[in-house]
C-alpha cells in the first residue's frame, strides 16, 4: 500500500512533489518533537526525583526539558531536507541554513533556560539560608553572552559565513562596544567584587547616604541593586556605585547579636557636688548602691583618718578630704543599673562614662549593647533606660540640662515682678 502510495506521487508535477516532501518533513519533525516531549517530561522528572535534591534537579527543570525538545524540528529539517524531491539546490541550501538558525536559537534558548532555573534556585535559598550570596548578576551576565553569540552564530548561518568573520569584525568594533556596554562592564566587575568578598547579600541592611539608601537589600542585579528603605521606599543603585563610594553594612551588627546604645544625658553643671551625709544614707536604701557606697566610704573613712594623723591642722578643709559627688555616685548607679538590666549584652563593652563637659552640661554617656537586633525591641529597651535614669536624676540632686524657653523667661520676670512688689 506505502508502494502504491509513492507510486502515485511520482506521477505528480516536481513542484507538487517537492511541497510534499516539505510538508511530510514537517509532519515527521513536529511529531518526532512531541514525542521527545512527552518521554522528557514524563520520564525524566520521574528518575530526578529518586535522586538526592542538587543542582542536577536544577538542570532537569521542567522549562529546559520543555526547550531541549523543541531543538528537534529543525534538526530533522537540517537532515531531511536533502531527501526531498526536485527541490532546488539553492531552496535546499537556504532551508538548510534556516534550520541551523532555528537550532542554534533553540540551544541557545536552553542554556537561557538553565540560568533562568539556577537563578530561581538561587532566589530559594536566599530565602532560607541566611549566608547564600546572589548570583542574579551572573546569570545575567550569562544570559546577555548567551544572546549575543546565539544572535551572531545565527547570522552566520543564515548568511552561510563563518562566525568568525563577524566576531573580526566586531574586534573594530570593541570601542564602540566598550562605550555602549561600559556601565555593564563596570557593573559586573563590581558585583564580582561585592560577591567575591562577601561585602553585600541580598537581606542586608545597607546605608548609603550619598543616594538616600537606607534599607534593606531585595534584589542584587547585573547592573543594579534595589533598596527597600524603612519607609518602604525602593533606591535603585547602580552596581558599580558600590564600589566608588563607600557604604555602610550593617550584617555584622544582625550576626553580633547586640545593637548599640550610644546615647548621652546631659547633666547640669550647676547641680553637681559632695553629698551630704543624710544624703548618703538615703541613698544606701538603693540595693543597687549598697555595695559601691560601702566600699567607697571605707576608703573615705580610711583615706580621711589618714590624712588627720599626718596633717592635723588642715584636716578641717573639705578640699583636703574625699568626699563623695553625687555625679561620680550616679555614675556608679548607672553602671550598677545596666550590669543588672535583662535585656543588655554582658559579653560586651557595657558601660556608663563622662565626656568633656560643655556649655550644655556634662555629658554622661551610655555606652551598651542590647541583647537583640530588631529595631522595636532595641527602641523600646533604650527608651525605657532613659526613662528610668531621667526620672532618678532628683534623687542624687542632679538636673538634665535644658535651654531655657519662652515660659522660662516669662516665670522669672514674674517672680522678679513679684518679689519687687513685695518689698
Amino acid at each position: 500500500m506505502l508502494s502504491e502510495f509513492f507510486d502515485t506521487i511520482s506521477h505528480f508535477e516536481p513542484w507538487m512533489q517537492s511541497a510534499i516532501g516539505i510538508v511530510a518533513l514537517a509532519i515527521l519533525a513536529y511529531v518526532l518533537r512531541f514525542i521527545a516531549r512527552a518521554i522528557l517530561l514524563s520520564l525524566i522528572p520521574r528518575v530526578a526525583a529518586k535522586m538526592p535534591a542538587g543542582w542536577l534537579q536544577t538542570l532537569l527543570d521542567r522549562r529546559v526539558l520543555t526547550r531541549l525538545s523543541q531543538i528537534i524540528p529543525s534538526m530533522v529539517f537540517q537532515v531531511g531536507i536533502y531527501a526531498v524531491p526536485h527541490l532546488s539546490a539553492v531552496l535546499t541550501n537556504i532551508i538548510h541554513n534556516v534550520a541551523v538558525a532555528c537550532t542554534v536559537l533553540a540551544i541557545g534558548r536552553v542554556i537561557i533556560a538553565i540560568l533562568q532555573a539556577v537563578q530561581d534556585r538561587n532566589a530559594t535559598a536566599l530565602v532560607e539560608e541566611r549566608n547564600t550570596r546572589s548570583v542574579k548578576s551572573y546569570v545575567q551576565l550569562g544570559q546577555l553572552l548567551t544572546t549575543l553569540f546565539t544572535g551572531i552564530i545565527m547570522v552566520g548561518a543564515l548568511i552561510d559565513r563563518s562566525p568568525l568573520i563577524l566576531l573580526s569584525g566586531l574586534g573594530a568594533m570593541s570601542a564602540v562596544l566598550m562605550l555602549v556596554f561600559k556601565d555593564t562592564i563596570l557593573s559586573f566587575t563590581a558585583g564580582v567584587q561585592l560577591s567575591g568578598n562577601d561585602m553585600l547579600r541580598v537581606g542586608d541592611w545597607l546605608q548609603m547616604d550619598q543616594v538616600g539608601a537606607d534599607g534593606a537589600v531585595v534584589d542584587m542585579a547585573l547592573n543594579t541593586v534595589k533598596i527597600r528603605n524603612w519607609d518602604n521606599t525602593i533606591t535603585t543603585i547602580p552596581t558599580w556605585r558600590l564600589m566608588s563610594d563607600s557604604f555602610k553594612n550593617w550584617r555584622g551588627m544582625s550576626e553580633s547579636g547586640g545593637r548599640r546604645i550610644k546615647r548621652s544625658i546631659m547633666l547640669d553643671n550647676s547641680t553637681v557636688r559632695f553629698l551630704k551625709d543624710e544624703e548618703i544614707r538615703e541613698l544606701y536604701e538603693i540595693a543597687l548602691l549598697r555595695p559601691y557606697l560601702a566600699q567607697k566610704m571605707e576608703d573615705i573613712t580610711t583615706y580621711n583618718r589618714d590624712f588627720a594623723e599626718k596633717a592635723p591642722d588642715m584636716a578641717h578643709e573639705i578640699v583636703n578630704l574625699r568626699k563623695l559627688t553625687n555625679i561620680g555616685t550616679f555614675r556608679a548607679y548607672v553602671n550598677a543599673y545596666l550590669q543588672a538590666h535583662p535585656r543588655l549584652r554582658k559579653d560586651m563593652t557595657l558601660m556608663a562614662r563622662m565626656l568633656d563637659p560643655g556649655v550644655n552640661g556634662t555629658p554622661l554617656e551610655i555606652y551598651a549593647f542590647t541583647a537583640t537586633t530588631a529595631w522595636t525591641e532595641y527602641e523600646g529597651i533604650q527608651g525605657d533606660i532613659f526613662d528610668h535614669l531621667m526620672a532618678i536624676l532628683p534623687e542624687f540632686g542632679l538636673r538634665a540640662f535644658q535651654n531655657p524657653s519662652g515660659n522660662d523667661v516669662t516665670l522669672g520676670i514674674a517672680g522678679s515682678l513679684t518679689a519687687t512688689g513685695a518689698k
